[in-house]
């Protein structure tokens, strides 16, 4: 049998997308390689982030909370699950490729050091050219991984990652860019449904917060629990950027994924509140300022003893300190907690760790 009549087949089905649809045939990577029989490149692409090293470590590294002891907290892992999930519902709705949304959402947080975006504060201190969570998600992605060769990963799939990052200042800010394609915008905002539910639930589980401490506007306009609320986002979403399915003719064009300027405002009162309440909440913002310590730590550690950076986390060419900050923010939260102690870290010692 001819296998590669799976991979025309599945072509076929790409070709009845939306007209604003990626089309994984039209993609390009920096090495031509041979099709595969049965996936399109962006499957492929999924394939090979799903099986990297750096995709494993999310499991141990920190969403909000470092370290938690606790089994239901969401790490770094399940969050990138629940984006993923989310980022197919809107694709898929909206008549998008699925597979692409899919591919950049898995690989969109592979760059995240340990003590989430405190340990990303700390990188950024240490390096001169600073530290970008989604520019070291790229670059793990095309030069860290595969014994430092990359992945050879599709620039639609590579765009979507680098650009998935926002500013403080809007749910739907351009903050590092806009994706190019409407796959790539998807999971930009994916990422924020996603972390903002589930944050909400482990601030709440942290007793942080309670459900009625919310913004009337949330508990009025997106629904009164978990699910509801998600769903009453994913659906404005979907309805505001219905232009993307190319349907019917209309003047935004090339169109965008959007919320409803409603649902847009109340999204955001509602990330305002979570910056509030919980990403600065007193407790949080110490863990965050010894997770800073530790990685301080490690760097210096590391940029004074180059011959202890393991050579399969970073690129022997390279500085000393970017080497460290490669292989630092390669860590999982007790990881790093485990070897900071081990080397005499005075703020890792004591650290209850999951």
């Amino acid at each position: 049998m001819d296998l590669t009549v799976v991979r025309r087949r599945l072509e076929e089905a790409e070709e009845r997308l939306s007209p604003f649809a990626a089309r994984s045939i039209r993609s390009s990577r920096v090495l031509p390689e041979e099709p595969s029989p049965i996936r399109t490149p962006f499957q492929r692409d999924r394939d090979r982030i799903l099986h990297t090293r750096a995709f494993r470590r999310l499991k141990h590294k920190t969403q909000v909370y470092i370290a938690p002891a606790g089994d239901h907290f969401v790490t770094r892992l399940t969050h990138t699950l629940e984006v993923a999930q989310v980022a197919r519902t809107i694709t898929r709705a909206l008549n998008l490729n699925e597979d692409l949304a899919e591919a950049a959402s898995l690989g969109h947080d592979i760059g995240h050091g340990p003590f989430g975006h405190a340990g990303e504060e700390a990188l950024a201190e240490c390096l001169p050219e600073g530290f970008r969570h989604n520019y070291q998600s790229v670059r793990v992605l095309e030069h860290l991984e595969n014994g430092g060769r990359g992945l050879n990963l599709t620039f639609e799939v590579l765009d979507a990652i680098g650009k998935s990052s926002k500013t403080r200042d809007d749910i739907l800010s351009e903050g590092w860019g806009v994706p190019t394609t409407l796959e790539g915008q998807a999971v930009k905002v994916a990422d924020a449904i996603a972390y903002l539910n589930h944050d909400i639930l482990d601030a709440v589980r942290a007793g942080v917060i309670r459900e009625n401490d919310l913004p009337a506007s949330t508990r009025n306009e997106l629904g009164q629990s978990h699910g509801e609320r998600i769903n009453t986002l994913v659906s404005d979403i979907v309805e505001a950027s219905w232009a993307a399915t190319g349907v019917q003719p209309s003047q935004d064009e090339p169109p965008s994924i959007r919320f409803s300027p409603r649902i847009h405002g109340v999204a955001n009162e509602l990330r305002e509140f979570m910056f509030r309440r919980v990403y600065h909440y007193e407790q949080t913002l110490r863990d965050a300022e010894r997770g800073k310590r530790v990685v301080h730590f490690l760097f210096a550690h590391f940029v004074a003893n180059p011959g202890g950076i393991s050579p399969d986390y970073s690129l022997p060419g390279d500085p000393v300190e970017r080497r460290a900050a490669d292989y630092v923010s390669g860590m999982t939260d007790r990881y790093a907690i485990r070897l900071a102690r081990e080397l005499g870290c005075g703020d890792a010692i004591g650290w209850e760790q999951g």
